[in-house]
């Protein structure tokens, strides 16, 4: 870095990359309309600190909760300089396109993407990947299952559920303990109602699928300060796309006044608990 350039940083809002937690998959790459991130020896990188609007629509897409927008001293976001350096690079959708063949080239081994598409017909539409949320799975056979008699009623105190639709200071959430779940959790563990939801407020969400990560972090945060919640427990599946659940709860304890003891719990696909601890 130059002086001038030196001289010339501010206080402002940037992305943060935690190397320790990135896998390099480039989904944060294709989620960057500027061009600031790249995979660079196997992680993603911030190219030049111009291109970054400190926005944070990248982190939605990280699968690992490896990104966070921080606050520190750099370069102004230079939008003239995106637009030379989206040029240089030929076109916007061209950079995602090369970004996705190279995913679909070196990852393929650890997400499952066994594409046999040649490179000339990957389109940004068509690439489906094929990891653990996609991938076609049998087991617990019918005839092995438990049969289970009598009515078994449901542990479910409210209504909505879904986290864009939950009001964070319905009377249900005040001074609760609160589940955060991944859509998918309540199918894959048996004894969900039984033994997580009874007792507990709740709020479901999808971190690879649903959009608005800024009004669900902020939901968050409406628990922590407003509903003045007792507990949160983060209850997400064994899959790299469901990692972001965490993260999306983490940011909103960054962002809220009031401390909350917050349980992570990964439930593997077979229905078993993977990981339970206090973070």
């Amino acid at each position: 870095m130059t002086e001038t350039e030196h001289q010339n940083r501010i206080l402002r809002k940037i992305i943060k990359i935690d190397e320790d937690l990135c896998t390099g998959c480039g989904q944060c790459v294709i989620g960057c309309s500027e061009g600031a991130l790249e995979i660079i020896e196997g992680k993603a990188k911030v190219v030049n600190e111009v291109f970054c609007d400190g926005l944070g629509a990248c982190i939605g897409d990280c699968p690992e909760g490896a990104l966070e927008i921080i606050e520190r001293k750099a370069l102004e976001f230079d939008e003239e300089e995106v637009e030379k350096h989206l040029e240089s690079l030929s076109h916007k959708e061209e950079v995602k396109l090369n970004q996705v063949k190279q995913i679909v080239a070196e990852h393929s081994h650890q997400c499952g993407c066994a594409s046999t598409q040649e490179d000339s017909e990957i389109t940004l539409e068509n690439h489906v990947c094929s990891c653990a949320s996609a991938e076609t799975m049998v087991f617990n056979e019918l005839e092995e299952q438990p049969v289970i008699t009598g009515k078994v009623s449901s542990a479910l105190r409210q209504w909505p559920v879904q986290m864009h639709l939950i009001n964070p200071t319905a009377p249900y959430f005040q001074g609760a303990d609160v589940i955060l779940t991944a859509d998918c959790v309540a199918y894959a563990l048996g004894e969900y109602h039984n033994k997580y939801l009874k007792g507990h407020s709740i709020a479901i969400a999808c971190p690879k699928l649903d959009q608005g990560r800024e009004i669900y972090i902020e939901k968050i945060r409406s628990w922590f300060d407003d509903a003045k919640i007792n507990t949160l427990t983060v209850m997400r599946m064994q899959i790299p796309c469901c990692g972001g659940l965490l993260g999306l709860a983490q940011e909103a304890a960054k962002r809220a006044n009031r401390k909350v003891p917050i349980k992570y719990i990964i439930v593997s696909v077979e229905g078993e608990i993977f990981k339970e601890e206090w973070v």
